[in-house]
């Protein structure tokens, strides 16, 4: 209390809202790597299959950009961003291997 009023830490909030914006950043790009690698399986063209592989790689590589904010924000432990972010690498290598396939370059 503070001259006989009570006195609200406004941080708060904004430390949560700033953690839960991380997260659904982090979900967005998430989901729409396995939406688009879904999407690419039942492609109509070659273009298409390529078009959503494409879009799946770029949405991984954005999904580790949101890791790494996370962790040097201290929102990820050192072996949870570790862990995760071997995953999201791993999925980045996997992806870039097919797109460099379908582009005739290996």
């Amino acid at each position: 209390m503070v001259n006989g009023k009570r006195v609200y830490n406004k941080s708060i909030p904004v430390y949560l809202q700033a953690v839960s914006n991380l997260c659904n950043q982090l979900l967005r790009s998430g989901t729409s790597v396995g939406a688009n690698n879904a999407e690419a399986s039942s492609a109509i063209s070659k273009a298409d299959f390529k078009s959503k592989s494409y879009i799946a790689l770029k949405e991984a590589r954005e999904s580790m950009y949101w890791l790494e904010l996370l962790h040097r924000n201290n929102y990820l432990t050192d072996i949870q961003f570790n862990s995760l972010y071997a995953d999201a690498e791993e999925l980045v290598k996997v992806l870039t291997h097919r797109c460099k396939k379908l582009d005739g370059v290996e």
